[in-house]
Formats: structure tokens, sequence, C-alpha cells
């Protein structure tokens, strides 16, 4: 582990002059400054980071779901919860920039390697894993005193050398994996032969009694007791499965949620408008539109009415276990006396995933859940075995009142809810509605931390500079925003492009779901994206052109190549890279997909609800 040092003294050095009197005394001069490490040692705050993995922008009850999550409110009661936050659209690159503070093309994760165009892989913004001209904050608090803890999915490098415990984590048990099963160490698709997870760097064989969020809140809570009461702080980073496929909980959880869904989506995204509305998540008269992928949920049979239905409600009760283990946490801290010097901060790495079929249960999705030791059946939905997915109609629900979804840089796919909470923050159970990015977040704990952020160099070698912006004059009550009217931010993902500027955003979503259209809209009062405003404001939507066109210059973003689907471009890319009888089983696995991609293509033109 990194030290600190006390005029130029390794901090573990002086006191060990001042225990064990070694070298007679500690001279007069050296006295003052290790009164002052000592004291911001133990004033510096502990940090704790959960990152839920595809929540929905309505998925947790302060942001107006019907899931019951009394943690997440305690601690929405304790800080300022952030309603125009926005992240990347899919798990990677939003954790680069999560932990760097640096945007993910420049951090060599443009997109999530298991995505990557077979073209594009050659290109080091492109790698799909943490480059090495980066620093995470879990480095930078390591080299501070801190101790720095990962229970959780990393997705960002399996080579020894990429894992969280040589990046800056003290102790780590990490899944290094898009995803995986959560009662089982097994893959949760054919691209990959195992599930991979480590151990401080080494390979680790998962307990029998694994369930996902327990297991990881369990190591969290073994972490920071082990190095209780030594006096200096701990960072604790928690990326839960919780809600990634496949989306799986606890039979008690599920049972809570049963019957709850048998409404259908359209009457679950209306609930959730009139709720974030009520709760001023969402400004009065938000729109929601109907997006194309939503089908009519009266033309269903019963049959698959009531399996989407218990569907929706295994994924609430995945929400609400993630909930109920976070609170272990928080109790334990609020135990050992802890919990009133920790920073909390709660968010989610992109929106609802919406990968789920139409008709879950046809013959060849069984066949692939099969061939992948899964079953899709009513009865053990959600259970060990199972595999279970939102369709993209349940999914919009999620998101609601927002359009798109994970992938698509629609605001679905985007804002996610942030809350950032502690005792000794000056606003305690406030709304934020300022633009704030993911890349944020980083800046803000070094802020909190009191730990400079690199400027060009570190460690004697030339690294990225953070772009991100503390967020602490918010959280202090100084400042109502960080970013200025004309401050803009832009991001890419596979040809979606988009720039905020202001309360403005500039964004494009390609086919199949999307127009390949360029659209203005104002998110501070059309979150949900149903008035574009191109034609009303040609001046500021020349001007946001000319901004994104300078930001993808600037940050290597590259064209993706003509016809390019993720779904099939993940199928390709294990074909790719594997060979044998797993081959057969990727283009099972193509074919299974192809019928979604069709739906996709095929379907209705989106409408706004009334």
């Amino acid at each position: 582990m990194r030290v600190l040092t006390v005029g130029g003294r390794a901090l573990g050095t002086v006191l060990a002059m001042l225990t064990c009197g070694f070298g007679s005394t500690v001279s007069a001069q050296d006295l003052p400054a290790l009164e002052q490490a000592v004291g911001q040692q133990q004033s510096r705050p502990n940090i704790v980071v959960f990152l839920a993995d595809d929540l929905g922008f309505t998925d947790i009850a302060p942001f107006g779901s019907e899931i019951k999550t009394p943690t997440l409110t305690a601690l929405a009661a304790r800080g300022v919860s952030f309603t125009n936050y926005h992240t990347a659209a899919n798990c990677a690159p939003a954790r680069a920039m999560l932990l760097t503070g640096v945007n993910n093309h420049r951090a060599g994760v443009a997109n999530i390697p298991e995505t990557v165009p077979l073209e594009h892989r050659q290109y080091p913004q492109y790698q799909g894993v943490l480059g090495n001209n980066v620093v995470t904050v879990a480095t930078l608090l390591e080299d501070a005193g801190y101790h720095t803890y990962m229970s959780g999915k990393w997705h960002l490098g399996h080579e020894r050398h990429q894992l969280p415990s040589r990046r800056g984590f003290e102790r780590t048990v990490a899944l290094a994996d898009s995803g995986a099963d959560n009662w089982e160490q097994k893959p949760y698709l054919p691209i990959y032969d195992k599930a991979n997870w480590y151990a401080d760097g080494e390979a680790f064989r998962l307990p029998e009694d694994f369930y996902s969020s327990r297991f990881l809140i369990d190591k969290a809570i073994e972490f920071i007791d082990s190095n209780r009461g030594d006096g200096q702080p701990f960072f604790a980073y928690v990326p839960f499965q919780a809600v990634h496929i496949p989306v799986q909980a606890p039979q008690e959880y599920i049972d809570r949620y049963m019957g709850r869904y048998d409404g259908g989506w359209d009457t679950l995204r209306q609930e959730r408008l009139a709720r974030a509305v009520e709760l001023g998540i969402v400004p009065a008269g938000s729109t929601a539109i109907t997006m194309p992928t939503t089908e009519e949920w009266e033309s269903l049979s019963a049959e698959h009415k009531a399996f989407h239905a218990k569907s929706m409600a295994v994924y609430a009760g995945m929400v609400e276990a993630m909930d109920f283990h976070i609170g272990r946490l928080v109790d334990y801290l609020k135990r050992t006396g802890q919990y009133d010097n920790t920073l909390f901060i709660f968010t989610s790495d992109n929106g609802a995933e919406a990968s789920g079929l139409a008709n879950p249960t046809v013959w060849w999705n069984r066949l692939l859940a099969a061939q992948t030791g899964y079953n899709v059946d009513y009865d053990t939905l959600g259970l060990k075995g199972s595999f279970n997915a939102l369709s993209p109609s349940f999914a919009s629900a999620a998101a609601s009142p927002l359009a798109f979804y994970k992938f698509y840089v629609g605001e679905g796919g985007m804002r996610v809810p942030l809350i950032i909470a502690g005792e000794t923050l000056p606003r305690q159970g406030r709304l934020s509605s300022a633009f704030t990015w993911v890349t944020d977040l980083a800046a803000t704990i070094l802020d909190v931390a009191n730990v400079p952020a690199p400027q060009g160099r570190y460690a004697g070698r030339p690294v990225e500079p953070m772009s991100g912006r503390s967020l602490s004059p918010i959280l202090s009550a100084k400042a109502e925003r960080v970013y200025a009217e004309d401050d803009s931010v832009g991001y890419e993902l596979s040809g979606h492009s988009v720039l905020f500027q202001g309360d403005y955003k500039l964004v494009r979503n390609r086919a199949p779901v999307g127009d390949n259209q360029w659209h203005l809209y104002d998110i501070g009062t059309d979150p949900g994206e149903s008035r574009d405003l191109r034609e009303a404001m040609p001046e500021r939507f020349e001007h946001m052109r000319a901004r994104y066109e300078a930001f993808a210059e600037e940050n290597g973003v590259l064209p993706v190549p003509d016809g390019y689907n993720y779904l099939v471009q993940t199928t390709l890319n294990g074909l790719h890279d594997r060979s044998g009888p797993q081959i057969l089983v990727l283009l099972l696995a193509l074919l299974v997909l192809f019928p979604f991609y069709l739906f996709h293509r095929l379907g209705k033109n989106g409408k706004r609800d009334d």
C-alpha cells in the first residue's frame, strides 16, 4: 500500500519515531506537520459509492417508484437528489468516467469490448479497457492515506494488470465480465467460457450460498471492518450486479410484487410519471412518448401478460433486495460509529436494459436458454437456473417518463438517479435540477477528501487531466449549478451522438430504434424529449452541431461501420474470438437475437401518451 508523507517522511515512519524512539526524538519542526496530517486523517470523510447496474430513472422510491427502497429513501432525506444527472448509455464507459473523471474515449473505453466493431480494435480509444493514461480515484485516495475497497462488477479489463487490484484498490472481489449469474458462478451469455471472478487479483471461487447483492455487501463490510480503528478513512466502491440480466431475486422479494404489474407497462409508466411530478423529480407538464418498441398490452394473450408481469415483479424484487443489503452496510456503519463521518453516493451506470424478447417462451429462446444452462419457466422465474430480462416495453416504464433505454442516448438511456448523502451535508432532503455528468463524481470525491486531481502528470508519467467538476458547491448550497449556460458536454456510443449545453440537448439516435436524425430538446422543461426545437431554434441547433463535431474530432470518435448493430456485433465478436463447439452456441444466439433486431426494425412510429 502507498503511504502518506509528512515533511518528506512517510507518516508511518514518523509515527514509529514517536512510539518506538527511533532516532531519539522528533524534531520540533516535524511536529506541526505531523499534527496537521493526523488531524486531516481523522477529519476526512469515509466515502461509499453504490453503483446499481441498468437501473431506470424512476426505479427507486425517492424518484417516483412503487418499489420499496427505504434505505435509499432515508439517504435521499440526508442529502441531495440530482434529477438531471447523466451518465453513459452502457456500462464500461460509465465506469471508466466515474472512476477517472476523464471522457471515456480518452480513457480507452469508447464502448464495451463485447460490442466494439472489429475494425475499431486497432485504435487506443476503442480497447474497451481502462487505459494506462488515466488515474483512478482509488489510486489517488490510496496515495493520500485512504483504505480503498471494491466489491462488485469491474468490466474494465480481464488481464492481471487491468484488474482493480492494480488500479488503486487495496482489497477487492471483482467480476471482470459484463455480467454473470446472481445465484452461482456461471456466465450469463455464451460469449464467456466462465464467470470470471477475482479476489485481490487472483482467480476466485464464489461460495455455495452466493446471492450477488448479499455477497457484495458482506465483502464490503468485511473489508471495512478489517482496518477499523486504525485512524485511516476508507473509500468503498460497491458496483452491484442488480439489476443487470439475468434479472433474479429471492422468492420472498418476488412475492411482494406478484400482481402489482398486472395492469401492464402503459399503466405503470403513467403512474410513475404522475408520482415523479408530485415529488418534483420532473416538472409539471412533462410528457412521456410511447416508444416504437412498446407493444399493445391488451393485444397480448393472458399467458404472455402473466409472464411479463412476473418478469417485472422479479425486477422489482431485485431492486428491493439491493436496497435491503445497502441498508445492512449503513446499519453496520451506524453500529460501529462510522456513519456520521461517511459520505454516500448512489447512482446507476446507465438506464434500464431492454434485452428481453416480446415472447420469451418461444421454442428457440427456450433452446438457447437450455444451451447456456438456463430455463425460462414461469414458475421459477428469477430463481436459481432461471434467465429473466425486461422486455423493451417494461424497460420504457422503468425509465418513465423518459424516452429510449440502455444503448441509446435518449434520456432513458442516460438520465438515472443520483443521491449524495451524509450527516454533515448542509443541504438535507433537497432536490437539484442542475445538469450534472458522470465525470463530476470523481471530481466530487477528490474534493470532499481534500485530494488534488492530477494536472497532466502523475507518478512520473503523463496522464489525462480530469474534465469533471466537483458538485461540492451544490452540496454546500453555495451554487445552484456547476456548468455555465455555454459550457458543453459531448458523448458518443456506436454512432448515437449527443451534446448537452445548459438545459438544451442535441441528440441523434441511430436505427433501428432511432431515426438517424438530429433533434434539439429543452430537457429542463421537456425531459421526455417530446418537443423537437430544431426548426424553432435553428441558430442554436447549428451552433450545437458545430460543438459536437469539435468534440468528436478532439476525442477520436470514429464512424461506425455500415449496418452496425450492437446485438449482432456481440455475436460476431464472440465468433471471432472463439473456436470449436462454442461457435454453434454463438450462431444459435445470433438466430435468437435476430427476431429482436427485426422487432426493432419494423416497430411502429412513436406517439405521445394521452
